[in-house]
């Protein structure tokens, strides 16, 4: 990457301050670009979803590694229920998604409260063989007692298919017909899957993130506190694909002590682990970090939607500016950054994979979605929202030290840095992440046609960056609703 001009201005630049140079390119379409990232994830779509409480689960982890991505899941969670995410974030298909199942004596109340659980919006019922004999959509619950059976209100036909049957022939089955979903079935006819038309199209689109045994790969977080090489050991032990050592402050002994005892866990086991660790915002502190072990530093201090401390500390960075920086010094010892926190449009995650991010890393922005962990609430207009919180808020801080004595608790609770409760609102038009991340990869598969790039690493390459005034940014923001 470079600048557009010699003469830059003498402070610091976030996303808005900052533009893309369209090259002359001879990349002819959008689907030329291949997104896989370079820093050893086995991720194919650059986006990693951050290990925030209120957005990183089980659901997430399935969904974001289907089409190629990562998700952490973060530190609080308890050992065991760690190593029964990942073991049935493993056990998914990396083409068909896992179905909502019930019976046709269960009773609508049931589908309705299972219904939100999923972006495909359907529940199959499966007889005692686990065969699909019906399907029950949100709009055969309108308007029906809550005590109905679904037997009452499924619609029988059903469109079973092979799991192996190809995502285009699944779309082509699907198209033009009554039918919004497909079910994949095993030899026996049991049901193993569903796929949607969109969904299916997706799967052409996309490639799933898989480990050498072709399963979905999974991330998961470490704090610097307690027994670190212990809680590694318990996580390679689980399967977890890339380790994360996680603090707000990355630069610091602590880190540089627990991230070496990682390191040398991942190195004990006979299979690549990626190391990420951070968080840093100078070229300093990610030079410490990746000679202590990182593959990976993660980049960003302050910029996150649920984050307090600029304005609680006064400490952090402009985040365009730190990337531009820690990224050059990671690749000059052969190592990479994520870009954490910040983010707000693609534009953003564009920005980011020009200043040399291998990937972003996304928080709050797919809180408001189906498969963040959350209940799906309702406000009081009606409209469905997702509640969100900072990792370091003071509702965060009560879960993580939820054993520790009263006193303790009571100590630490007084110098929480970030917000406790926000409601991410679910898009009605774009309910889940995938339709996130059709928006993301769409916006960075043309950055990179306006570049002349065909993989990220030659986009970072050839990117040219132009420094904006803020009416620079207001011209390029679209007037849905005219002036």
């Amino acid at each position: 990457m470079r600048f557009y001009s010699d003469t830059l201005p003498g402070h610091d630049l976030t996303y808005d301050d900052v533009f893309l140079m369209p090259n002359r390119s001879a990349v002819t379409s959008r689907f030329d670009v291949d997104l896989a990232t370079s820093d050893g994830t086995g991720a194919t779509i650059p986006v990693v979803v951050a290990n925030m409480t209120a957005v990183a689960g089980r659901r997430m982890a399935e969904t974001m590694a289907r089409r190629g991505g990562l998700v952490v899941l973060p530190q609080d969670v308890d050992p065991a229920a760690v190593r029964d995410i990942v073991a049935w974030v493993k056990s998914r298909h990396p083409v068909w998604d896992t179905p909502l199942t019930l019976t046709a004596g269960d009773a609508v109340a049931d589908a309705i409260n299972l219904l939100p659980k999923r972006a495909h919006g359907a529940v199959v019922l499966v007889d005692a063989n686990a065969r699909p004999v019906g399907v029950v959509g949100e709009a055969a619950c309108a308007g029906v007692d809550r005590f109905t059976r679904l037997g009452e209100v499924a619609d029988p036909d059903v469109l079973t298919m092979p799991l192996t049957a190809a995502p285009r022939e699944v779309f082509d089955q699907l198209h033009g017909r009554s039918a919004r979903i497909a079910l994949g079935v095993d030899e026996d006819g049991r049901l193993a899957g569903v796929l949607t038309e969109v969904a299916a199209l997706r799967a052409e689109l996309y490639r799933p993130a898989l480990d050498d045994k072709a399963r979905l790969r999974v991330a998961a977080a470490i704090g610097v506190n307690g027994d670190v090489a212990a809680k590694a050991a318990a996580l390679l032990d689980a399967e977890v694909d890339t380790l994360v050592v996680d603090t707000a402050h990355g630069h610091q002994e602590k880190m540089i002590t627990a991230l070496k005892a990682v390191r040398a866990a991942a190195d004990s086991v006979d299979r690549p682990v990626t190391v990420v660790a951070g968080n840093v915002v100078t070229a300093e502190g990610t030079r410490d970090l990746v000679e202590a072990g990182a593959d990976v530093v993660k980049v960003g201090v302050g910029p996150g939607a649920m984050c307090t401390t600029r304005m609680m500390t006064g400490v952090g960075r402009p985040q365009f500016s730190a990337l531009v920086e820690c990224a050059q010094a990671a690749r000059e010892l052969g190592a990479r950054v994520w870009a954490d926190g910040g983010v707000r449009h693609p534009r953003d995650v564009a920005l980011a994979l020009a200043a040399g991010a291998s990937s972003v890393m996304v928080g709050s922005w797919f809180a408001g979605t189906y498969e963040s962990p959350g209940d799906l609430l309702r406000d009081e207009q009606g409209h469905a929202y997702k509640e969100s919180f900072g990792m370091a808020s003071k509702r965060a801080v009560t879960a993580r030290t939820r054993a520790d004595s009263a006193f303790d608790r009571a100590r630490k609770a007084l110098f929480e840095e970030g917000i406790s409760t926000s409601r991410m609102r679910l898009n009605p038009a774009a309910p889940s992440v995938e339709d996130l991340l059709d928006a993301i990869c769409s916006g960075v598969r043309s950055a990179c046609t306006y570049t002349g790039a065909t993989t990220l690493e030659e986009f970072h390459e050839k990117a040219v960056v132009g420094v904006q005034s803020a009416s620079g940014f207001a011209e390029g923001a679209p007037l849905p609703r005219g002036w």
